[in-house]
């Protein structure tokens, strides 16, 4: 049996490197993309989406419009890092386009494939969680109908990348995080900003990851160069990963997904997130005193298998 997937994505750069790992995966199925606003504006995580489907060969896998706004929180992008198109500002001039889209609402889609595979489908979702969110406010059985959630967002030590003490997709949609991590049960995974910053990729990797040649290899390198040269440069000296390497976020939750003997420590803990806080809005709280009386435990990751990772990506751009 394939592993289903459905992914929500709002395609930057560390989106397009996941969504290539998962198509790379001999026993993975995904039967939905679903796009949402983050590292840049609705429309362009749509066209950004269908370029990586186009030079994967893989248009037949259906991608769907979701929400273009937060719940309520003031929209923000990440095209300091991205790119203003969220991959690079590398255009191609043959792109598909969006005529290539599903027509069904992209929350309504992801509820309907998950009532047609009850408890076989693992949602992985590595974009600010709007979509997450409006999905149970329409069907409140949604998460107990799904296999498991992979997340890549919130934090574990207060350390932040767009506010003081916030990372960005749970900045981008504040009362998003928190209704989903109040109301999914399902059992959840979480790959964290510090996570993700610890394993960060030698660069030595990544040149030997771009150097197949393939057409994979050269989109991936195209599109990398402006968040790479990003992540080297003095404005980054101070964050966690300055000089030690790229960290493409959201491939760790991904691959967590694909293959759970990746993660090789994690813990189990209750959380929530702040939303009232002056510096520390969109900060996940975790809850170690176990005041907050919740039955429902997410799992961190916390180590990586840095070779089995390593693995995964580069079988992404063969």
């Amino acid at each position: 049996m394939k592993k289903k997937l459905i992914i929500d994505v709002d395609t930057g750069v560390d989106d397009a490197q996941a969504i290539m790992m998962a198509l790379a995966a001999p026993d993975v199925e995904i039967l939905a993309i679903t796009c949402c606003h983050g590292n840049t504006p609705l429309e362009n995580v749509l066209k950004n989406t269908l370029r990586v489907l186009k030079v994967c060969n893989r248009l037949d896998i259906p991608v769907y419009r979701g929400c273009a706004v937060p719940l309520l929180a003031p929209k923000r992008n990440a095209g300091d890092y991205h790119g203003k198109d969220g991959l690079g500002d590398v255009p191609d001039p043959d792109a598909p386009g969006l005529d290539l889209l599903q027509k069904r609402n992209g929350v309504k889609a992801m509820i309907k494939l998950v009532k047609q595979n009850p408890g076989e489908v693992t949602l992985v979702a590595t974009a600010p969680l709007t979509n997450l969110a409006v999905a149970v406010q329409l069907e409140p059985s949604f998460p107990e109908k799904l296999k498991a959630l992979y997340i890549m967002g919130g934090n574990t030590n207060s350390r932040g990348n767009t506010s003081v003490c916030g990372e960005f997709n749970f900045v981008a949609d504040s009362e998003a995080a928190y209704v989903v991590l109040d109301r999914y049960t399902c059992p959840t995974y979480i790959a964290t900003w510090e996570f993700s910053c610890r394993s960060s990729l030698p660069w030595s990797f990544c040149d030997q990851w771009f150097a197949s040649g393939s057409e994979k290899a050269v989109f991936m390198k195209k599109i990398s160069s402006l968040s790479m040269k990003k992540a080297q440069s003095a404005e980054y000296q101070k964050e966690i990963t300055a000089g030690k390497g790229f960290n493409s976020c959201d491939t760790y939750a991904m691959a967590a997904a694909i293959d759970d003997t990746i993660i090789t420590e994690s813990e189990k803990v209750a959380v929530t997130v702040e939303l009232e806080g002056k510096f520390t809005r969109g900060m996940m709280v975790l809850d170690y005193m176990e005041l907050l009386k919740k039955k429902h435990k997410v799992t961190i990751m916390k180590k990586v298998d840095l070779e089995k990772f390593k693995k995964l990506l580069m079988d992404a751009l063969k």
